[in-house]
């Protein structure tokens, strides 16, 4: 089999990264002006300031204190100075110093489950997450490959790049919702009346299918970190291995039933929660691909 090389593996995964984040960014503000056009033509100008006014404080927010809403909705605990996870604490603290960035906060989630996952909204201020499950079914090779990736999303500031994505996909659900609501309760017979019934079909197909489409780009970049993450930690532990061999413990023992959000599953290491919908919408690559791209490196 042919040998895949590790930089360009990150390179190439970085360019398709960054070009779906700006569609996502593009389409995200090309959907505020045109529903602003479409239901308030009357005072269109406020309507679009209010807006690009709520998607700035609403990201603000978000940036600032996703981490901790994030680390609180999966119960994560911090480990602090708990001699229990003494070697994680040494896994982190020395993959950390070769990844040439501060050292992540620590926390450990309760499950039986092989997973873990970074956030937080730049290497300073950033946080890694571990469940009891991985700490207690890895050997050393296969943490530092779990570890490695997570670092390698701090590193390449996937976790801010996600909470961005995030934040995008849940004002236009947001605005959508308004937007059918206020159709459902007669605003869009008044408008019809007014000459602008097929602007008016425009507005409510696109407030249908928008949260659908950034989704599906949201998935599609997720997918793209993923790849991404997976070579940065392979580059970074010098052994693809390890993590090729934590994906394959994964894939035998996880059952997916964490019971995790989804509006934060994407973050994970692995897909904490299996659904008959994963093939159409899945935020990760399929682990077989993921273990035979490391297998070639």
């Amino acid at each position: 089999m042919e040998k895949v090389n590790v930089f360009d593996q990150v390179a190439s995964n970085r360019r398709k990264s960054v070009l779906l984040g700006v569609l996502v960014f593009f389409f995200l503000f090309a959907f505020v002006y045109v529903v602003s056009y479409v239901f308030f033509p009357e005072i269109f100008s406020v309507v679009l300031i209010f807006a690009t006014v709520l998607i700035i404080v609403h990201t603000f927010v978000s940036y600032n204190y996703g981490d901790k809403i994030v680390l609180s909705s999966t119960g994560a605990k911090p480990v602090e100075d708990n001699k229990k996870y003494a070697y994680l604490t040494n896994t982190v603290e020395g993959l950390s110093i070769a990844a040439g960035i501060p050292k992540p906060k620590i926390y450990v989630m309760e499950s039986d489950e092989i997973n873990a996952y970074a956030t937080g909204k730049d290497p300073k201020h950033a946080s890694i997450a571990v469940t009891t499950g991985a700490l207690e079914n890895l050997d050393r090779d296969e943490l530092e490959g779990v570890i490695g990736h997570e670092m390698s999303h701090v590193k390449n500031y996937d976790i801010r790049f996600g909470m961005i994505v995030a934040v995008m996909v849940g004002l236009v659900a947001i605005v959508s919702n308004m937007i059918l609501r206020s159709w459902m309760w007669g605003g869009g017979s008044r408008r019809e009346r007014g000459n602008a019934g097929l602007l008016i079909l425009v507005g409510l197909a696109l407030a249908i299918i928008s949260p659908i489409i950034v989704r599906l780009v949201q998935l599609a970049v997720s997918r793209k970190r993923e790849y991404l993450a997976d070579a940065s930690s392979a580059q970074l532990t010098r052994y693809p291995d390890g993590l090729a061999d934590a994906l394959e413990k994964i894939k035998k023992h996880n059952e997916g039933k964490m019971k995790v959000s989804e509006a934060v599953s994407h973050i994970f290491l692995a897909d904490p929660n299996k659904s008959p919908l994963d093939n159409l919408f899945a935020t990760h690559p399929p682990i077989e691909e993921r273990i035979r791209i490391l297998r070639a490196m």
